[in-house]
């Protein structure tokens, strides 16, 4: 059978397992692995993100890895592209696609489309980041919330990237950018969708959590970070902003001591693990799976969505 248009979507915070389902799954089912995960995509961070392990790796085929460098931009709609290539290419080949990730951004833009917004204005976008120096990133915000109060509500005043861009988009439309987002609604299905949710209890989650972070400080995080650094990648670009190698970037520059560094990188983990949870929640067609996991009946149930 053909399984154009079907996909599986296996979601969750991060350290929940969903690496290891979509791997046991892909392998009884002849799937092939979309990673959705907004880290991984950077080659050279490896440890940092958590990529599937080489043993992992190759047990089934694994997509959209290691596909820019640090300094490249990649946005969700690039990722919206190449996931739609790349899954056009697995049903092409009569496999299941099984995306596995948790950067709910991602697996929106995929499912349901990305709102139509303008392009960057380098101009405007270097003078927000002078008066965001200048003023500081609540006085951005002040100004955010006159022009755009619903965008102003939802993003935090430090998350300066963020209201930068929405200041910028109101400069080159003259329109918010929530109103913007309001007229496409995420509303079009691209695919016929089966979506899987791991979530353990908040305690075995944030043990994971802690086991993880620990696992990537003995296993080279810092050495990471380091060639990184050495190799001219900055720690003020995107991806060295992200957990772990913000922290350990930190740690490098005297302000913290490692142990410090490690307890910011667990607390921080947890609470992003928190707000992937408050994402994947406000989606009603996530059928949350039980604990103990029960494979054998996940992928009976899978097998009945494919074929």
């Amino acid at each position: 059978m053909n399984p154009d248009g079907k996909i599986l979507i296996v979601v969750g915070p991060t350290a929940s397992g969903k690496t290891d389902l979509a791997v046991r799954i892909a392998e009884q089912v002849d799937g092939e692995i979309v990673n959705a995960d907004s880290m991984q995509v950077y080659r050279r961070m490896d440890i940092g993100s958590a990529k599937p392990s080489p043993e992992l790796r190759g047990k089934v085929p694994h997509h959209l890895l290691d596909i820019v460098d640090p300094d490249e931009p990649f946005t969700a709609a690039d990722f919206r592209r190449e996931a739609r290539r790349t899954i056009a290419g697995i049903h092409g080949r009569g496999k299941r696609a099984i995306l596995s990730g948790g950067t709910g951004l991602y697996i929106k833009a995929l499912t349901r489309g990305l709102a139509e917004s303008p392009g960057s204005d380098r101009t405007i976008r270097d003078e927000l980041k002078r008066q965001a120096e200048a003023e500081g990133n609540e006085e951005l915000h002040r100004r955010l919330a006159l022009v755009d109060p619903h965008t102003a509500r939802r993003l935090h005043p430090n998350d300066r990237l963020r209201v930068i861009r929405a200041l910028e988009v109101f400069r080159i439309t003259g329109r918010p950018l929530s109103e913007l987002h309001g007229e496409h609604r995420f509303a079009t299905s691209s695919y016929s969708c089966m979506k899987l949710g791991l979530a353990p209890d908040r305690a075995e989650l944030y043990a994971n959590i802690d086991k993880r972070v620990e696992w990537m400080i003995g296993n080279g995080l810092v050495e990471e970070v380091k060639s990184l650094l050495s190799s001219g990648y900055g720690p003020m670009l995107k991806p060295m902003r992200s957990l772990g190698y913000r922290q350990i970037c930190s740690f490098l520059a005297g302000e913290y001591s490692l142990d410090g560094a490690i307890e910011l990188i667990k607390r921080d983990t947890r609470r992003y693990a928190k707000r992937q949870l408050t994402w994947f929640n406000q989606d009603r067609e996530i059928n949350w799976i039980e604990y103990p996991v029960n494979v054998g009946m996940i992928i009976e149930n899978v097998n009945d969505f494919f074929y």
